[in-house]
């Protein structure tokens, strides 16, 4: 069986003016990825990435920690934009129309905890995205973002044979919807997975390969964050 393992990229920068990067603590959870990886003697025969830069940052950092001194000239590495994030600050804006992202910025700061304030209001916000009422007024509606996302592993999986390993440092939407259809999570409950992501934590799917290609794909393991667990520092520990 072959095995594609799916990592949700390391903290971004909440709250700062480029989302879109890691901060200082994602930046160490992916190196710890890493490092774990070369400990328990794992290797990387295919990378690949969405466009983020926080993806991309995150695959860069863990490659790096887990062979410091190597060229990797055997690495192949892809980019596919299928496995980007949902547009998070048109979700916010269509739910809240009359907070722009300073005014946002700006409301969340006068919380007396930013991120429970967030993430109380994007709850709201991504039921209204998921909720298919209101589809007509998003670039990328719910039933499209999950078509882009399978569709990548579609892909991927193409470009697999049999038996062979692929690493995608993605982010914790596509990695919920992938799953959501392995397991046949409803919408209204596949939230509550994402919200359980840690970041740069792995899960694992098995495919088996037929004659025209894979024939099943399951879940072997979910959200696995041993990395940073046995660092015992329970701060590396991020949702958000």
């Amino acid at each position: 069986m072959g095995s594609i393992y799916l990592v949700r990229h390391g903290q971004a920068s909440f709250g700062a003016a480029d989302y879109d990067q890691l901060s200082e603590l994602g930046l160490r959870q992916s190196a710890l990825l890493g490092k774990w990886l070369a400990q328990t003697g794992q290797e990387i025969p295919l990378l690949v990435t969405g466009s983020h830069r926080r993806q991309l940052q995150s695959s860069a950092a863990c490659l790096a920690a887990m062979s410091p001194n190597a060229a990797r000239p055997e690495l192949q590495v892809l980019e596919d934009p299928g496995f980007d994030e949902f547009d998070h600050k048109q979700i916010l804006l269509r739910f809240m129309p009359r907070f722009a992202d300073s005014l946002f910025s700006a409301y969340l700061e006068q919380q007396e905890h930013p991120e429970r304030a967030f993430q109380r209001v994007f709850v709201n916000a991504v039921a209204r995205w998921t909720s298919g009422e209101h589809d007509a007024e998003y670039s990328e509606p719910w039933p499209l973002f999950k078509e882009r996302c399978n569709a990548a592993l579609a892909r991927l999986l193409a470009q697999l044979g049999k038996g062979q390993t692929a690493w995608v440092f993605t982010s914790g939407g596509p990695i919920s919807v992938i799953c959501q259809q392995l397991l046949a999570i409803p919408d209204r409950q596949i939230f509550d997975l994402n919200w359980s992501l840690v970041n740069t934590g792995v899960t694992k799917l098995l495919y088996r390969s037929g004659r025209d290609g894979p024939e099943r794909v399951s879940l072997s393991y979910l959200n696995n964050f041993s990395h940073l667990v046995s660092a015992r520092d329970p701060a590396l520990v991020s949702y958000r």
